[in-house]
């Protein structure tokens, strides 16, 4: 079959489309035709090998263990182990995999759910890693309540437009804030308010928020909690710079060790790989038309390095999928 692999650690180059044998479904597993893959941040960080603690974690020191890319994935069951019960061959999936950048891709059966009748494959592609995330943040994290006033900031984003989505789903009245360029589709996506942060500071004394939700930027901490209310709860999932060692790490761990001597909630999840008990529920949101996944642009696999690059630019609108 045809494979996204890389044998080292570097820039986009280093991913190269090979042939590689089609894997074989032991017996718990679920051997999935590939027909779209999701890039998200981790396809970078496994690519570059940055920050210094993804190796350390275990993805290999000084090359890849994982040799194939991807993580999201959506396509239709091939076979499965005599193990499975809940998956049949042509049962049209979506959810987790290692390895997704490829024809086919083994998983185990909790890492899947079946696709909503309504979405393409493409767009389901989309979902798992970054819809969980936006999930995890504000109902396990944020304790979002109805009626609350959220604010998601970079909105326009692969996580940011879930966590629009999904705080509205939950009842809140939801502010945006993201570039000039994504003010229209956060405001289609069913933002309440949308701020351009290249016009607005919105921690410079205006409305104060129950509930952060940061996906990008390295603002600093001081300056997220002057948008908070007094007992206020601010999420931080991901962040830029901090260098080789700690790329973005920086503000977590300063939030984390500042939390229990400051008034407002400050939390930076880890969030763990999604199952079946979240990529159900998502799959529901969706078939019932609450949440609507955004994709920028679809990639032809042979094409990977290239979505790669785009993604790494930082001006991705909602997501970027492959199809195989």
């Amino acid at each position: 079959m045809k494979a996204i692999v890389q044998d080292v650690y570097g820039p986009a180059e280093v991913l190269e489309l090979r042939e590689v044998d089609k894997p074989v479904a032991g017996d718990d597993d679920v051997l999935v035709r590939v027909r779209a893959a999701g890039v998200d941040p981790s396809v970078w960080h496994l690519m570059t090998g940055l920050p210094y603690p993804v190796r350390i974690m275990g993805f290999g020191l000084r090359r890849p263990k994982l040799r194939i890319r991807g993580w999201d994935v959506a396509g239709t069951v091939e076979s499965v182990g005599r193990n499975v019960t809940r998956f049949r061959p042509g049962d049209e999936v979506f959810g987790t995999c290692d390895g997704s950048f490829a024809e086919y891709a083994c998983t185990g059966e909790d890492r899947l759910a079946a696709k909503p009748p309504n979405a393409g494959f493409e767009q389901v592609a989309a979902v798992p890693i970054s819809a969980y995330t936006a999930l995890y943040s504000l109902r396990e994290q944020g304790r979002v309540q109805p009626g609350q006033k959220v604010l998601v900031i970079g909105a326009g984003g692969g996580v940011g437009t879930y966590a629009v989505q999904l705080a509205k789903v939950f009842g809140a009245e939801v502010t945006g804030v993201c570039g000039t360029d994504k003010v229209e589709l956060v405001r289609s996506i069913g933002a309440d308010h949308v701020i351009d942060y290249t016009r607005e500071d919105f921690t410079a004394g205006g409305p104060r928020y129950d509930l952060v939700l940061d996906t990008a930027g390295n603002r600093p901490l001081s300056h997220l909690r002057r948008a908070l209310t007094a007992r206020g709860t601010l999420v931080i999932v991901g962040g830029e710079g901090g260098g080789r060692w700690f790329g973005g790490m920086h503000r977590t761990l300063a939030a984390l060790a500042l939390s229990p001597f400051v008034g407002h909630t400050l939390r930076a999840p880890f969030v763990k790989e999604p199952t079946r008990d979240v990529l159900e529920p998502l799959a529901g949101y969706i078939a019932a038309g609450q949440v609507t996944p955004v994709i920028d642009r679809t990639y032809p696999l042979a094409e990977a390095a290239d979505a790669v690059r785009h993604w790494g630019k930082g001006h991705t609108r909602g997501k970027l999928v492959l199809t195989i």
